[in-house]
């Protein structure tokens, strides 16, 4: 089951490094993602991420973060936590 938990802000290409707004839900270091777009559809795990150049285990709705990601994702795509 997908549950939509947010939104690419931002992708950083040289870093593998997507900012996520998590706009409607939590995530947890653990949790699987989906990411979907016009041209973007893959899943991962969490592995890490962090909040303002913090390493976190968790993070809330209302903040932003950043995690590393295995592919290319695009402004807008949508983040969706697998359960």
């Amino acid at each position: 089951m997908e549950e939509k938990i947010g939104r690419v802000v931002h992708y950083y290409t040289n870093l593998g490094v997507v900012a996520i707004d998590l706009t409607d839900g939590n995530l947890k270091v653990g949790d699987r993602i989906l990411i979907k777009g016009h041209t973007t559809n893959f899943e991962q795990q969490v592995e890490s991420m962090q909040i303002e150049h913090a390493n976190v285990n968790e993070a809330q709705k209302g903040q932003s973060i950043g995690i590393r990601v295995k592919e290319h994702v695009r402004d807008h795509d949508i983040v969706y936590k697998v359960t």
